[in-house]
């Protein structure tokens, strides 16, 4: 089975997530579609990364049905999870550039890795990318020789170049000056509508994620607390929504890491040792 334009581009069923016999999330259920930018949200261990795992195959859903792209990622192994891999552009939380390439030749690896067009069309298609992000006359520079914000900037680029349609972004926002936050988050939103492709954000960023995202998944205590567009998630009057959204140290989000079984093992090792 393959996408329609108007289908979802990812879809998760009744999705159970975890590593091992610890599930991390239950009864996981979204959507996202073409030229949507989506939030996924929640507290810090809450399985932001876990879920970005599992759209992109490194992690098999315990239970439920993961769908990219129209296909059934239970399905999926070597070449034709690799297709689908191709498909998608991943910013990741540090940037992974290669300090050892300058900026031109970090956003033209992609094309030289997975493509087999001319220099002239290598040349043509990063500098427009580059220009996408306001960054086409650093493309001499070296990674050392920019600011973290560009830094974020070459990377958003690279994760563009083979213009895909579904990006997903790991914290986009962290550790970026307001002006750096400010101008990544429009970029976010304009590239989402130039490529028609789908954005899906992991972030913790509220403000600025609520200014550009269509709808918003809020995650907590290993389920799906609330889901809807920010206007809707800023009138709910549920307890753990508002204590999240306006950052109350006080509320149901729970201070101390759950008990597993795992943990239960090593203490009991560790007492009869």
């Amino acid at each position: 089975m393959t996408d329609t334009p108007s289908d979802p581009l990812v879809t998760f069923d009744d999705v159970s997530l975890g590593y091992g016999e610890f599930t991390v999330l239950r009864g996981i259920d979204l959507r996202a579609m073409r030229g949507q930018v989506v939030a996924m949200m929640g507290g810090s261990g809450s399985g932001k990364t876990t879920l970005l795992r599992a759209m992109t195959g490194q992690l098999r859903a315990q239970a439920g049905r993961i769908r990219v792209f129209g296909q059934d990622m239970a399905s999926l192994e070597g070449e034709p999870l690799r297709a689908v891999r191709q498909r998608m552009g991943v910013l990741f939380q540090s940037g992974a550039l290669f300090t050892d390439l300058n900026v031109f030749e970090n956003v033209a690896f992609p094309l030289r890795e997975h493509t087999r067009i001319s220099e002239q069309q290598i040349l043509e298609r990063v500098l427009d990318k580059l220009q996408a992000v306001g960054l086409r006359h650093a493309a001499h520079l070296r990674i050392s020789e920019i600011s973290g914000g560009m830094a974020r900037r070459v990377a958003l680029a690279r994760a563009i170049v083979l213009e895909p349609e579904l990006i997903l972004y790991d914290e986009p926002f962290a550790g970026l000056d307001p002006i750096s936050l400010g101008i990544t988050a429009q970029l976010i939103r304009s590239l989402t509508d130039q490529l028609d492709c789908a954005s899906i954000l992991i972030t913790h960023d509220v403000a600025k994620s609520f200014a550009i995202v269509d709808r918003v998944y809020l995650i907590g205590q290993g389920r799906l607390i609330a889901q809807g567009t920010p206007a809707e998630l800023s009138a709910s009057q549920d307890e753990y929504l508002q204590q999240f959204l306006e950052g109350r140290p006080d509320g149901p989000i729970g201070f101390h890491y759950p008990l597993t079984p795992a943990f239960e093992r090593w203490f009991a090792a560790r007492r009869g040792s």
